[in-house]
């Protein structure tokens, strides 16, 4: 809500206090600001100005013209203007030689199309008045040469632009938020509304509400005899433009001039293009309705709309009908003002994806009683200022509507605060924003109209909030507050006008812990080895789509297509809880490599959501007066998924860089497995690896990861079908592993191993296996018959050729034997060596290599 200092202050009797000041008050009040914008403060030397004579130059390309100009001074300036709509005689503004305009433009004497120009003369564009710049502005004829335009048009202003949240509705006006500027100021307010509105009897155009769920109050006036080229007056152009709207139209721009002063709504039908009855209901399927802005829209039974006998003529409270809208040869209008259900408008206006100023307002609660005088004011001022004649009598269709009333203890909100507030400042604060306050305990539920905001309110839920105690009030809030709804409300309004600044910052007493756990140390250090060995890490959206169960290949009967639906999601296309985190990772992976980076590797951990067998489709809601029951605590835990954490890496491109010194090597499915083996090293635990088929791997490079019998994750090189399905690269390669599974079969506290300061011993050895053989299984095999002195093993050379036969590859290892209490013997290292070969020759059919 953009708002104009100089408007406020018609309605504030505010000190002499700078925009800044103001916007801090408000602020403190629980209005947050945005920005401030200064206009007009930088122009200067700018007058107005007579033309006394014209010449028209000829010989160039546009209309030029040379101009004396009468400004007060000594004798005429001689300026040079192309604009061609003003005449000898007109009163134009004028900047003089060292004047400035908005923006810091400075205006100099220079000699132009032959002519010595002195000066320029200016359109309401260049004064930062408005958008128009269709020719130069003149003004009225009286106006006085030579007089300050700055000062005459009003030219400085400032404009506080504040963010309305969804519970202050009223203040997406300028009546509301004077209204909070003159209780932060202590001030005297003038509402704008407080009109006199004649007592009229008779109908307007005839009027009635088919669904009292959709409207409460309908009322239209109408004028006839409107000048349709009435042009909007300057300060009316001026506010619409400072307050963030375009200019129309006077008939148009009238309705949003009072929509943005009083907060009420309002919309103008062409009189001629009317037939028959106006009837608000809801619409019929089937129904369709070209809005002003030429779309034709198909309407929802839930629509609320304003029809006639043709049928639809407006979307209610969202956007006007193309076949009623106000034209330039319309000279009867009718004018309607409503109160519609703000749940109402809000659905409609979400449905069509059509948000319009007036549905803001709607859905977040606007004044009841606000209709009738609204409507007066617009046909009040299409009177004065298009020259129509007000008809008599008006159209006002309603329906009962009861006030709600709220009882609280006088000492409620200082509870709440824990700040003791007398009774005194209580009611004084409340009856500050309109309340009527009286002693005693009479509560009352709002009875009989629309939903006035999306607060739910009444029946269960108003006994449930419902505050008891001594020394009780009843309030009733005023109309233009409908946010008032509970005790609650009552009393952050009591604090906030109090000043939040008086509430006492007290900070918990942090009582002593134990550090972190041992799973988030494990965490921690997963985190920190992945990003040491090259990965970045990335947080995607939890939030998964049901085509990505079939991208990844995954079968009907897998257990991963079984995930949580969201009841309100985000977005309709990602309606699901992730049972993976490989969709997240891999749409991140595609944005970097279309942004122009081949070589990535990304790692993310987080949960995933696995729904559990007979599991309750939805979780209970429980109130909020007490503490819930271990029964009702374990009923809500039921329902939950299980939420396992897992850890997963992908990889694309060089995962060691090339460059000056020399080739890189490009990421494949073993930097995936190696990528596991840090995570499970910082677990304290060793993975055993072996081949495996698992979706959405590559079958033939695929590896699944154990601890022990435990199956923990997969790794390993994508399958073609997933990388086309998702745009990757060739050769992509992920892996997926369960820190929780690691975090369970982690090793006690860790203890200090021995050092032994006795030398090392190493033997390598050179076996010939089958080149099916699983590196791992040969490995295993070694370590096993190698016994107790082996201190560690490693892979040092794998070969294939004539050498070792077809069919054969040939693992060289690394061995290197130590004891604790003496120097190893050749004949003991050697022994413990052939003892390892011999067993890998029995498991794996391992020969030793001669050469």
């Amino acid at each position: 809500m953009k708002v104009p200092l100089s408007w406020l202050r018609e309605y504030v009797d505010l000190p002499a206090v700078t925009a800044h000041e103001v916007a801090d008050k408000l602020t403190a009040a629980g209005l947050k600001l945005e920005s401030i914008t200064s206009h007009g403060h930088d122009v200067k030397n700018v007058v107005v100005g007579e033309v006394l004579e014209i010449e028209e130059l000829t010989g160039f390309k546009k209309p030029i013209r040379h101009c004396k100009v009468e400004t007060g001074e000594a004798a005429p300036r001689e300026i040079i203007c192309g604009a061609t709509n003003f005449a000898a005689g007109d009163r134009v503004p004028v900047v003089l030689p060292g004047g400035v305009l908005p923006g810091g433009f400075e205006v100099g004497a220079r000699k132009t199309y032959g002519r010595m120009s002195e000066g320029m003369i200016c359109s309401e564009r260049e004064l930062g008045l408005s958008d128009e710049h269709g020719g130069i502005m003149v003004l009225p004829a009286g106006t006085p040469i030579g007089a300050d335009v700055v000062e005459l048009l009003g030219l400085r202003d400032d404009v506080i632009e504040l963010e309305i949240t969804p519970d202050i509705g009223y203040a997406l006006s300028i009546r509301g938020v004077a209204r909070e500027a003159a209780t932060a100021f202590g001030v005297a307010f003038r509402d704008p509304a407080d009109v006199e509105v004649p007592k009229e009897t008779e109908p307007a155009w005839p009027a009635s509400i088919a669904d009292p769920t959709a409207c409460d109050r309908f009322v239209l006036r109408e004028v006839t005899g409107f000048d349709p080229d009435a042009k909007s007056p300057l300060w009316m152009r001026v506010r619409l433009t400072r307050a963030g709207m375009r200019p129309v139209s006077l008939a148009v721009d009238i309705t949003n001039y009072l929509m943005l002063e009083l907060g009420q709504p309002l919309h103008a039908f062409d009189r001629a293009k009317l037939t028959g009855e106006i009837v608000v209901r809801r619409a019929v399927a089937g129904e369709r309705l070209e809005t002003l802005d030429h779309v034709v829209r198909e309407l929802d039974p839930d629509d609320i709309l304003i029809t006639d006998q043709s049928g639809p003529i407006s979307m209610a409270g969202t956007m006007g009908g193309l076949a009623t809208e106000i034209s330039d040869e319309s000279t009867a209008i009718v004018i309607e003002a409503a109160h519609f259900s703000a749940t109402g408008i809000s659905r409609e206006s979400r449905r069509h994806g059509l948000v319009s100023e007036s549905s803001k307002r709607f859905e977040r609660g606007v004044d009841r009683e606000l209709p009738l005088v609204a409507s007066w004011r617009a046909v009040q001022l299409l009177a004065e200022l298009g020259g129509a004649t007000i008809q008599p009598g008006v159209t006002h269709a309603e329906v009962e509507v009861s006030p709600a009333r709220i009882a609280i203890p006088a000492g409620y909100p200082g509870t709440v605060a824990g700040v003791p507030y007398a009774k005194e400042t209580v009611v004084a604060r409340l009856e500050q924003i309109g309340c009527v306050v009286v002693d005693g305990d009479d509560p009352a539920v709002r009875k009989g109209g629309v939903d006035p905001t999306g607060v739910v309110t009444g029946g269960a839920l108003a006994a449930r909030l419902a505050v008891t105690g001594d020394d009780m009030i009843t309030v009733t809030p005023p109309s233009w507050r409908p946010d008032l709804t509970d005790p609650n409300d009552l009393a952050e309004e009591v604090i906030r006008l109090e000043g939040y600044e008086g509430l006492p910052s007290l900070l918990p007493k942090a009582p002593a812990g134990a550090g972190l756990t041992e799973g988030q140390r494990l965490r921690r250090r997963v985190g920190r080895a992945l990003a040491e060995g090259g990965y970045v890490e990335v947080l995607s959206y939890p939030f998964i789509s049901p085509d990505d169960f079939d991208r990844l290949l995954l079968p009907a009967e897998d257990a991963r297509r079984h995930a949580v639906r969201l009841a309100n999601p985000l977005s309709e296309d990602e309606p699901l809880m992730r049972t993976t985190l490989l969709p997240g990772l891999l749409k991140t992976l595609v944005r970097n490599v279309g942004r122009g980076f081949t070589d990535v590797a990304l790692y993310e951990s987080g949960a995933v959501y696995r729904p559990r067998d007979n599991a309750p489709g939805v979780a209970p809601v429980l109130g909020v007066e007490r503490r819930p029951t271990p029964e009702e605590l374990a009923s809500i835990e039921s329902a939950l998924p299980d939420q396992p954490l897992r850890v997963a890496v992908v990889l694309v491109g060089e995962f060691e860089r090339s460059g000056w010194w020399g080739a890189g090597r490009q990421a494949s499915w073993a930097d995936a497995v190696q990528a596991a083996r840090l995570v499970a090293a910082e677990a304290r635990l060793e993975l055993s690896i072996s081949a495996d088929q698992h979706e959405p791997w590559h079958p033939g490079r695929c590896a699944a990861l154990y601890v022990g019998d435990t199956l923990v994750g997969h790794a390993g090189e994508l399958h073609p079908r997933v990388i086309e399905a998702y745009g990757l690269p060739a050769r992509t390669a992920a892996m997926e592993l369960e820190l929780s599974r690691l975090e369970a079969a982690m090793p006690g506290p860790v203890e200090t191993p021995p050092v032994s300061a006795y030398p090392v011993a190493t033997q390598d050895v050179a076996l010939i296996v089958p080149d099916f053989t699983p590196v791992a299984d040969v490995e295993a095999a070694l370590r096993d018959g190698a016994g107790e002195l082996l201190e560690s093993i490693r892979l040092f050379d794998v070969y294939a050729g004539e050498q070792v036969g077809e069919g054969n590859k040939s693992l060289a290892y690394s061995m290197r034997f130590r004891a604790a209490d003496r120097t190893l013997t050749v004949e003991e290292t050697t022994a413990a060596r052939d003892a390892a070969v011999a067993l890998a020759a029995d498991r794996v059919g391992a020969q030793l290599r001669s050469s």
